[in-house]
C-alpha cells in the first residue's frame, strides 16, 4: 500500500485497524459530531457595554466589548478536543496523563483523526 510521504507512514497502515478505538473512529458519525458542536465554539459578536469613564475633560461614555475577538490562537480542530475529552473520562486520567499518552499512543492518534503520527510538542 503506498504512502503519501516517502518519509512517513500512515497511522491507519501501522496500527491494527481490529482495535477497539480504531474500530470506534470508524464507526462514529465525526461529520455529525463536528456539525453539532461547531457553533458552540465559533467566535461570535460581543453585544458591548457602555461604560463612564473619566478623563482629563471630564466624565464620557464609551461602548467596550463589541464584535468579533481576533485575539487568541485558532482552536484545535473539534474531532481533536472531542475525542480528547472522550479519552480522558474513558481511562480516568489528568491533562498531563492524556497528552503525556497521546502522544505516545498512535492508535489513540488515529482515533482523534490524526493521519500521520504528531509528536508531543506539535499542540504546545
Amino acid at each position: 500500500m503506498p504512502t503519501d510521504d516517502f518519509f512517513h507512514a500512515r497511522l491507519d497502515q501501522m496500527i491494527d485497524l481490529h482495535h477497539p478505538l480504531a474500530v470506534l473512529a470508524n464507526r462514529l458519525p465525526w461529520p455529525d459530531i463536528e456539525a453539532a458542536l461547531a457553533p458552540a465554539f465559533e467566535r461570535k459578536n460581543g453585544q458591548g457595554q457602555v461604560v463612564e469613564f473619566s478623563d482629563i475633560f471630564g466624565t464620557a461614555l464609551a461602548t467596550v466589548g463589541t464584535g468579533v475577538s481576533a485575539a487568541g490562537r485558532p482552536r484545535l480542530p473539534i474531532r481533536l478536543m472531542a475525542s480528547l475529552l472522550y479519552l480522558k473520562h474513558a481511562f480516568n486520567l489528568s491533562d498531563e496523563e492524556l497528552v503525556i499518552r497521546w502522544s505516545e499512543n498512535v492508535v489513540w492518534q488515529y482515533f482523534s483523526g490524526q493521519a500521520y503520527y504528531i509528536p508531543f510538542n506539535n499542540y504546545e
